[in-house]
């Protein structure tokens, strides 16, 4: 991976025990890119971090982390992927808990790509392995990357569908990317690690816990344009993941199956609340509103300054708030505050009290 400046400071703040999300992102917010809250005094961090993690933000212990997690994204094929890197994912970057950084190996590229989330129980049929496996194939071919956990059944048979077409797949894990688990996927990992893409927010050697698991499928739907639940019981990790693609603003899609079978009632109470049903990946790819296969070279473009340019317009010269941006826009609040978050990590808006935000002239950027 090139080396970035700053990304050690990304690295410090993420592995620091007991600093949250939430809190990294209202420092960002505040004081800037990494290296600019890393030089404020602890009284000024004071709101926004416990005591305990502020002490600990100058340990050996995260030191060490650190040093280890640069010399891993050393390797070939490796990268660290930070909120405000432009490769970071548009999706992600719209839903409420972005991670801050992510750990990659294999195609980064994807992670701009329109995508589907596909998952269901790792106690699987045989049907609905082919299922998974055919719907993936075919949407894949279509162009559209195929997102899911790496997990036995229904997982491992969406990454193998995802590998048969020109969108590939990608893995997120709810381990430390260097944790393999199962063990039973090591082939499909490095399948896709050569041909896909794993990510993974979770510090280098994090075990398998099972709270990290949900906070793992929040990324798989939000990597994502929609998902798709293939088998599921009504005690399923997928249903937490569909739950996350709804609040997210996502399509849900549900394979429907027998009435008699356990592993349908996850899916049928999911249509019952609204989820699209589908016997087809026609059915999905009519769902999404007129996606294209084009749309793949289309999003995994740079984002364009015109877009840019076109927001800050919209803010004018004098401090304005969310909801006025939302107006002048024609853009919806979770749209307008990512650009407001990217656009404050490059420099060019500033934020006020009061939940105002200001662009900045070139000569008062930093």
């Amino acid at each position: 991976m090139r080396a970035e400046p700053g990304l050690a400071s990304w690295l410090q703040l993420t592995l620091t025990p007991g600093l949250g999300g939430a809190a990294l992102r209202a420092m960002l917010r505040q004081f800037g890119l990494p290296p600019a809250i890393l030089e404020r005094k602890h009284s000024e961090l004071a709101a926004y971090a416990p005591g305990a993690a502020l002490d600990a933000l100058e340990s050996r212990e995260v030191r060490d982390a650190v040093a280890r997690a640069l010399d891993w994204a050393a390797a070939p094929g490796h990268a660290l992927v930070t909120l405000a890197d432009e490769i970071y994912p548009p999706a992600l970057l719209e839903t409420p808990d972005p991670p801050a950084l992510l750990y990659a190996i294999g195609r980064t590229e994807l992670l701009r790509a329109p995508a589907l989330a596909i998952v269901g129980s790792r106690n699987a049929t045989a049907q609905g392995e082919s299922n998974a496996e055919s719907f993936a194939k075919a949407l894949s071919q279509a162009a559209l990357t195929i997102v899911s956990g790496l997990a036995l059944g229904i997982d491992a048979a969406a990454h193998r569908g995802g590998l048969a077409g020109p969108g590939s797949t990608i893995a997120v894990l709810g381990t430390g990317i260097d944790v393999l688990y199962p063990r039973r996927n090591a082939e499909l990992a490095a399948q896709i690690a050569a041909r896909g893409l794993i990510v993974s927010e979770f510090a280098l050697g994090t075990a398998p816990l099972a709270h990290n698991f949900p906070r793992r499928n929040r990324v798989i739907s939000g990597l994502a344009q929609g998902c798709l639940v293939v088998e599921a019981a009504l005690a399923s990790g997928s249903l937490i993941t569909a739950r996350a693609a709804a609040d997210q603003g996502r399509e849900v899609f549900a394979i429907p199956g027998s009435i008699h079978s356990p592993l349908s009632k996850g899916c049928h109470a999911l249509i019952k609340s609204g989820a699209k049903l589908v016997e087809s990946a026609d059915d999905v790819l009519a769902e999404l509103g007129g996606f294209r296969p084009s749309g793949f070279a289309s999003t995994t473009a740079p984002r364009a300054e015109p877009s840019d340019a076109g927001l800050l317009q919209h803010m004018g010269h004098d401090p304005v708030d969310v909801d006025s941006l939302c107006s002048r826009a024609g853009m919806s609040a979770e749209q307008v505050s990512s650009e407001l978050l990217r656009l404050e990590l490059d420099g060019r808006i500033t934020s006020l009290p009061g939940g105002l935000y200001q662009r900045l002239e070139k000569g008062e950027r930093g």
